[in-house]
Protein backbone atom coordinates (compact mmCIF):
# COMPACT_ATOMS: atom_id res chain seq x y z
CA UNK A 1 0.00 0.00 0.00
CA UNK A 2 1.31 3.51 -0.82
CA UNK A 3 1.85 5.57 1.98
CA UNK A 4 -0.26 9.04 2.26
CA UNK A 5 0.57 12.19 1.24
CA UNK A 6 0.23 15.54 3.44
CA UNK A 7 -0.59 17.87 0.34
CA UNK A 8 -1.45 21.62 1.26
CA UNK A 9 -4.56 23.09 0.28
CA UNK A 10 -4.21 26.59 1.10
CA UNK A 11 -2.94 28.84 -1.74
CA UNK A 12 -1.62 30.96 0.24
CA UNK A 13 1.20 29.07 1.48
CA UNK A 14 4.38 30.66 0.05
CA UNK A 15 7.02 28.97 -2.02
CA UNK A 16 9.31 28.25 0.90
CA UNK A 17 6.93 26.78 2.63
CA UNK A 18 5.90 24.50 -0.12
CA UNK A 19 9.32 23.68 -1.08
CA UNK A 20 9.89 22.22 2.65
CA UNK A 21 6.72 20.34 2.98
CA UNK A 22 7.34 18.66 -0.39
CA UNK A 23 10.75 17.79 1.12
CA UNK A 24 9.76 16.12 3.91
CA UNK A 25 7.74 14.23 2.26
CA UNK A 26 10.24 13.13 -0.22
CA UNK A 27 12.19 12.00 2.80
CA UNK A 28 9.72 9.95 4.48
CA UNK A 29 9.65 8.19 1.20
CA UNK A 30 12.67 7.24 1.13
CA UNK A 31 12.69 6.25 4.48
CA UNK A 32 9.43 4.11 4.03
CA UNK A 33 11.88 2.63 1.32
CA UNK A 34 14.84 2.15 3.28
CA UNK A 35 17.34 3.94 1.54
CA UNK A 36 20.32 5.94 2.34
CA UNK A 37 20.34 9.78 0.72
CA UNK A 38 23.69 8.84 -0.59
CA UNK A 39 21.71 5.16 -1.73
CA UNK A 40 19.39 7.39 -3.91
CA UNK A 41 22.38 9.74 -5.33
CA UNK A 42 23.83 6.56 -6.96
CA UNK A 43 20.88 5.69 -8.77
CA UNK A 44 20.19 8.73 -10.03
CA UNK A 45 23.83 10.06 -11.17
CA UNK A 46 23.85 13.22 -8.53
CA UNK A 47 25.95 14.38 -5.62
CA UNK A 48 24.24 13.35 -1.96
CA UNK A 49 24.66 16.60 -1.25
CA UNK A 50 21.82 17.82 -3.95
CA UNK A 51 19.49 15.18 -2.05
CA UNK A 52 19.89 16.64 0.77
CA UNK A 53 19.04 20.03 0.24
CA UNK A 54 16.02 19.52 -1.90
CA UNK A 55 14.57 17.30 1.28
CA UNK A 56 15.54 20.12 3.62
CA UNK A 57 13.55 22.68 1.11
CA UNK A 58 16.90 24.47 0.54
CA UNK A 59 17.02 24.00 -2.98
CA UNK A 60 14.05 24.88 -5.73
CA UNK A 61 12.77 21.40 -6.62
CA UNK A 62 11.67 20.35 -9.90
CA UNK A 63 9.27 18.46 -11.53
CA UNK A 64 11.45 16.03 -13.31
CA UNK A 65 13.45 15.92 -9.92
CA UNK A 66 9.99 14.57 -8.56
CA UNK A 67 9.04 12.27 -11.36
CA UNK A 68 12.91 10.60 -10.99
CA UNK A 69 12.84 10.28 -6.94
CA UNK A 70 9.26 8.87 -7.40
CA UNK A 71 10.90 6.11 -9.40
CA UNK A 72 13.52 5.19 -7.66
CA UNK A 73 11.05 4.70 -4.53
CA UNK A 74 8.69 2.92 -6.57
CA UNK A 75 5.97 5.25 -6.44
CA UNK A 76 2.80 3.76 -8.32
CA UNK A 77 0.11 5.63 -6.63
CA UNK A 78 -0.62 7.85 -9.72
CA UNK A 79 -2.37 10.57 -7.27
CA UNK A 80 0.20 10.55 -5.40
CA UNK A 81 3.06 11.59 -8.05
CA UNK A 82 0.21 14.12 -9.48
CA UNK A 83 0.18 15.79 -5.91
CA UNK A 84 4.10 15.82 -5.54
CA UNK A 85 4.40 17.33 -9.05
CA UNK A 86 2.00 19.95 -8.54
CA UNK A 87 3.75 20.95 -5.17
CA UNK A 88 6.96 20.88 -7.40
CA UNK A 89 5.44 22.81 -9.52
CA UNK A 90 3.58 25.64 -7.42
CA UNK A 91 7.26 25.71 -4.72
CA UNK A 92 9.06 27.36 -7.69
CA UNK A 93 6.35 30.66 -7.69
CA UNK A 94 8.03 33.30 -6.26
CA UNK A 95 6.89 34.84 -2.86
CA UNK A 96 7.20 38.83 -2.33
CA UNK A 97 10.58 39.38 -1.83
CA UNK A 98 11.60 38.03 -5.06
CA UNK A 99 10.87 41.10 -6.39
CA UNK A 100 13.59 42.77 -4.32
CA UNK A 101 15.94 40.64 -6.30
CA UNK A 102 18.80 38.63 -4.47
CA UNK A 103 18.30 38.55 -0.78
CA UNK A 104 21.02 36.58 0.97
CA UNK A 105 18.45 35.84 4.04
CA UNK A 106 15.07 34.88 1.25
CA UNK A 107 14.68 30.98 3.15
CA UNK A 108 14.09 32.59 6.35
CA UNK A 109 11.68 35.70 4.72
CA UNK A 110 9.89 32.76 3.54
CA UNK A 111 9.50 30.97 6.84
CA UNK A 112 9.18 33.91 8.85
CA UNK A 113 6.29 35.06 6.47
CA UNK A 114 4.23 31.83 6.83
CA UNK A 115 5.05 31.16 10.86
CA UNK A 116 2.75 31.47 13.73
CA UNK A 117 4.88 32.28 16.16
CA UNK A 118 8.56 33.83 16.55
CA UNK A 119 10.91 33.34 19.64
CA UNK A 120 14.06 35.70 19.57
CA UNK A 121 16.71 35.95 21.35
CA UNK A 122 19.13 38.87 20.31
CA UNK A 123 22.35 39.99 22.25
CA UNK A 124 23.69 42.73 19.95
CA UNK A 125 20.47 44.31 17.65
CA UNK A 126 16.86 45.48 17.95
CA UNK A 127 15.47 42.15 16.60
CA UNK A 128 14.21 43.48 12.70
CA UNK A 129 10.75 43.03 12.97
CA UNK A 130 10.82 45.59 15.73
CA UNK A 131 12.69 48.38 14.04
CA UNK A 132 12.25 51.78 13.27
CA UNK A 133 13.52 53.02 9.49
CA UNK A 134 16.28 55.22 11.12
CA UNK A 135 17.25 52.58 13.00
CA UNK A 136 17.22 50.13 10.38
CA UNK A 137 19.04 52.51 7.59
CA UNK A 138 22.23 53.17 10.21
CA UNK A 139 22.13 49.70 12.03
CA UNK A 140 22.41 48.26 7.90
CA UNK A 141 24.75 51.34 6.83
CA UNK A 142 27.45 50.27 9.63
CA UNK A 143 27.77 46.64 9.32
CA UNK A 144 27.78 46.52 5.90
CA UNK A 145 30.19 49.69 5.31
CA UNK A 146 31.09 48.65 1.55
CA UNK A 147 27.52 48.63 0.57
CA UNK A 148 26.00 50.93 -2.46
CA UNK A 149 23.31 53.39 -0.66
CA UNK A 150 20.75 51.68 -3.35
CA UNK A 151 21.46 48.58 -1.63
CA UNK A 152 20.81 49.58 1.63
CA UNK A 153 17.99 51.01 0.64
CA UNK A 154 16.24 47.80 -0.94
CA UNK A 155 17.92 46.22 2.20
CA UNK A 156 15.77 48.65 4.44
CA UNK A 157 12.68 47.97 2.50
CA UNK A 158 12.41 44.15 2.56
CA UNK A 159 12.58 45.16 6.27
CA UNK A 160 9.74 47.33 6.74
CA UNK A 161 7.91 44.59 4.91
CA UNK A 162 8.41 41.94 7.18
CA UNK A 163 7.29 44.16 9.84
CA UNK A 164 3.51 43.97 8.36
CA UNK A 165 3.55 40.42 9.97
CA UNK A 166 3.31 42.07 13.12
CA UNK A 167 0.59 44.72 12.26
CA UNK A 168 -1.27 42.33 10.04
CA UNK A 169 -5.45 42.66 10.95
CA UNK A 170 -6.16 38.84 10.81
CA UNK A 171 -3.41 36.18 12.54
CA UNK A 172 -0.65 38.57 13.16
CA UNK A 173 2.77 37.25 14.09
CA UNK A 174 2.56 36.20 17.39
CA UNK A 175 6.40 37.67 18.50
CA UNK A 176 8.36 37.14 21.71
CA UNK A 177 11.44 38.71 21.91
CA UNK A 178 14.48 38.85 24.58
CA UNK A 179 17.10 41.17 24.14
CA UNK A 180 20.12 41.95 26.01
CA UNK A 181 20.75 45.36 27.77
CA UNK A 182 24.02 45.75 25.35
CA UNK A 183 20.90 46.41 22.46
CA UNK A 184 19.47 49.39 24.11
CA UNK A 185 22.71 50.67 25.34
CA UNK A 186 24.70 50.33 21.84
CA UNK A 187 23.94 53.87 20.00
CA UNK A 188 23.60 52.81 16.50
CA UNK A 189 22.83 56.11 14.34
CA UNK A 190 22.53 59.00 16.73
CA UNK A 191 21.25 59.53 19.94
CA UNK A 192 17.96 60.83 18.78
CA UNK A 193 17.26 57.52 16.91
CA UNK A 194 18.06 55.63 20.10
CA UNK A 195 15.23 57.17 21.62
CA UNK A 196 12.91 57.02 18.80
CA UNK A 197 13.82 53.03 18.64
CA UNK A 198 13.15 52.39 22.51
CA UNK A 199 10.08 54.57 22.45
CA UNK A 200 9.01 52.39 19.49
CA UNK A 201 9.98 49.47 21.34
CA UNK A 202 7.78 50.60 24.51
CA UNK A 203 4.87 51.28 21.88
CA UNK A 204 5.10 48.00 19.98
CA UNK A 205 5.54 45.68 23.47
CA UNK A 206 1.79 47.32 24.06
CA UNK A 207 0.31 45.46 20.82
CA UNK A 208 -0.99 41.72 22.52
CA UNK A 209 1.21 39.65 20.33
CA UNK A 210 4.51 41.31 21.10
CA UNK A 211 6.24 40.73 24.15
CA UNK A 212 9.53 42.44 25.16
CA UNK A 213 11.65 41.61 27.57
CA UNK A 214 15.81 42.88 28.92
CA UNK A 215 18.23 41.03 30.45
CA UNK A 216 19.83 43.30 32.42
CA UNK A 217 23.95 43.29 32.99
CA UNK A 218 23.34 42.80 36.31
CA UNK A 219 21.82 39.23 35.54
CA UNK A 220 26.01 38.22 34.81
CA UNK A 221 26.14 35.38 32.55
CA UNK A 222 23.16 33.59 31.14
CA UNK A 223 22.32 31.20 28.20
CA UNK A 224 22.30 33.49 25.71
CA UNK A 225 25.91 34.68 25.54
CA UNK A 226 26.64 32.45 22.81
CA UNK A 227 24.79 34.33 20.21
CA UNK A 228 21.81 35.07 18.37
CA UNK A 229 18.88 32.82 17.52
CA UNK A 230 15.29 32.56 16.79
CA UNK A 231 12.80 29.35 17.17
CA UNK A 232 10.04 29.49 14.31
CA UNK A 233 6.81 27.92 15.08
CA UNK A 234 3.73 27.25 12.16
CA UNK A 235 -0.13 26.49 12.63
CA UNK A 236 0.21 22.98 10.03
CA UNK A 237 1.12 20.42 12.10
CA UNK A 238 3.14 19.13 8.91
CA UNK A 239 5.24 22.26 9.21
CA UNK A 240 8.11 20.92 12.09
CA UNK A 241 9.45 24.02 13.95
CA UNK A 242 12.87 25.26 13.02
CA UNK A 243 15.46 26.91 14.94
CA UNK A 244 17.35 29.78 12.68
CA UNK A 245 21.13 30.93 13.56
CA UNK A 246 22.65 34.06 11.29
CA UNK A 247 25.67 33.93 10.27
CA UNK A 248 27.92 35.82 7.97
CA UNK A 249 28.45 34.24 4.91
CA UNK A 250 25.64 31.84 5.58
CA UNK A 251 23.00 30.92 7.85
CA UNK A 252 21.87 27.67 9.80
CA UNK A 253 18.51 26.10 10.22
CA UNK A 254 17.92 23.18 12.43
CA UNK A 255 15.14 21.64 12.41
CA UNK A 256 15.68 18.01 14.39
CA UNK A 257 13.49 17.64 17.17
CA UNK A 258 16.13 17.10 19.61
CA UNK A 259 18.24 20.10 18.22
CA UNK A 260 14.52 22.17 18.65
CA UNK A 261 13.85 21.12 22.11
CA UNK A 262 17.41 22.35 22.97
CA UNK A 263 17.10 25.38 21.88
CA UNK A 264 13.43 25.88 23.20
CA UNK A 265 14.68 25.02 26.94
CA UNK A 266 17.16 27.93 26.75
CA UNK A 267 15.26 30.31 25.71
CA UNK A 268 12.63 28.98 28.61
CA UNK A 269 15.54 29.81 30.78
CA UNK A 270 16.31 33.49 29.15
CA UNK A 271 12.73 34.07 30.10
CA UNK A 272 12.94 33.15 33.35
CA UNK A 273 16.39 35.55 33.73
CA UNK A 274 15.16 38.52 31.99
CA UNK A 275 12.74 41.07 33.26
CA UNK A 276 8.82 40.79 33.50
CA UNK A 277 7.20 42.60 30.78
CA UNK A 278 6.18 45.60 32.53
CA UNK A 279 10.13 45.68 34.31
CA UNK A 280 11.31 45.49 31.03
CA UNK A 281 8.77 48.04 29.44
CA UNK A 282 10.19 50.58 32.39
CA UNK A 283 13.62 50.09 31.38
CA UNK A 284 13.37 50.27 28.17
CA UNK A 285 11.91 53.66 28.48
CA UNK A 286 14.49 54.75 31.24
CA UNK A 287 17.19 54.05 29.01
CA UNK A 288 14.80 56.43 26.16
CA UNK A 289 15.26 59.22 28.81
CA UNK A 290 18.56 58.84 29.63
CA UNK A 291 18.66 59.36 25.18
CA UNK A 292 16.80 62.39 25.37
CA UNK A 293 18.44 64.26 27.85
Amino acid sequence: MQPEVHVPVASSVNPTVRRRRLGQELRRLRELKGMTAEEVAERLLVSQSKISRLENGRRSISQRDVRDLCGVYEVEDVRIVDSLMQMAKDSRQQGWWHSFGDIPYSVYIGLETDAASLRAYDPQVVPGLLQTRQYAEALITGALPETASAEVEKRVQVRLRRQERISAPENPLRLWTVMDESVLRRVVGTRSVMRDQLEYLVEQSQLPHVTVQVIPFEMGAHPGLNGQYAVLEFVDAADSSVVYIEGVTSDLYLEKANDVQKYSVMYEHLRAQALNVDQSRQFIADIAKEYAR
